[in-house]
């Protein structure tokens, strides 16, 4: 039998930056980021194979392994296999953003055989017994149809012989998301960048289906890609792979000008936004740096009044 979905803490870090996203980390930067994470209270830890080649899920448990297990919350991902790539010697996985040796690729696997291998090798790399939660990730990239149909009955029977507390899937696509909820199999939905501070495009279809099944929500990228990660936009500021478009600078403008009339930090904001929702359990955050790591758990111990929330819905800025 399938142990209860684990509680999870309000904050929780996603490690793929100790996958070298977009940077290389040495050994010893990436453990210091996790050792900063474990000090700042951070209790629930996100990966997946497809951060770093595995690299993310190596690191992260030779880390956790330091640490009690029964200390910790902790969910990789399933769907894609990591195979042989021998045409990638002497190359970066620079194409998919991680700085690593591409001597491995990424095999779409959403069958239900291929959801256990991954659990399988996972559990390999990270060197642990086990893992609490399995999302099916970016399922949309590949097959959305068979990634509800097989790999969904896939992650279903490992949750019932008890191998995994709590499955899930984990998306930036609206329609992806809502299908998957749909299905009424889900324990919990990470949605990645579609209700944050900036934009909600999750409010009208996905997080009253989340309601109506009883699906707990896990928030991810709620700086939307650095957008809200400052007090202040920058020039060359990033959004969604790309130049921050006019509407959305304009938008964290006024997003930006409120939270200063009220003394809140626009960081802070972005992270204690999802929350005031009771269907969001925890929400994940990426640091690249111990400081990244300190700022966000202090972000998210900041006080913020009632009525700065209060005037960004007046202004319909929020959803």
């Amino acid at each position: 039998m399938a142990d209860a979905p684990p509680v999870l803490p309000p904050l929780g870090y996603g490690a793929a930056n100790v996958g070298n996203l977009y940077r290389e980390l040495t050994d010893d930067a990436a453990w210091a980021v996790l050792e900063a994470a474990w000090d700042a209270g951070i209790r629930y830890y996100d990966t997946a194979p497809h951060y770093g080649l595995g690299l993310s899920e190596r690191r992260l448990g030779a880390f956790l392994a330091t640490r009690p297990r029964n200390e910790f919350v902790l969910s990789t991902k399933v769907g894609r296999l990591l195979r042989p790539n021998p045409e990638g010697a002497g190359t970066l996985d620079l194409a998919n953003d991680f700085a690593v040796p591409a001597d491995l690729r990424r095999e779409w696997d959403f069958s239900a055989d291929g959801i256990r291998r991954s659990v399988d090798e996972s559990l390999q790399r990270l060197g642990l017994d086990r893992v609490d939660i399995v999302y099916l990730h970016d399922p949309e990239r590949h097959d959305l149809t068979v990634a509800l149909d097989s790999g969904l009955a896939g992650a279903i029977a490992l949750r019932e012989e008890g191998v995994v507390s709590a499955i899930g899937v984990g998306s930036m696509d609206t329609a992806a998301l809502q299908a998957a909820v749909d299905t009424g199999a889900l324990d919990l939905l990470m949605i990645a960048g579609r209700y944050t501070l900036l934009e909600q495009p999750a409010a009208s279809g996905v997080l009253p289906a989340c309601a109506k099944h009883s699906t707990g929500v896990v928030l991810a990228s709620v700086f939307n890609s650095g957008v809200l990660a400052k007090d202040e936009l920058a020039a060359d500021a990033r959004y969604e792979y790309g130049p921050v478009p006019s509407a959305i600078r304009t938008r964290y403008q006024a997003l930006a000008r409120i939270c200063h009339a009220h003394g809140v930090r626009v960081p802070a904001a972005a992270l204690q936004f999802g929350l005031r929702n009771e269907l969001v359990r925890s929400v994940i955050v990426g640091a690249a740096s111990p400081q990244q790591i300190t700022e966000s758990a202090a972000a998210m111990a900041t006080p913020i009044p009632d009525a700065l929330w209060d005037e960004l819905a007046e202004q319909g800025l929020l959803g």
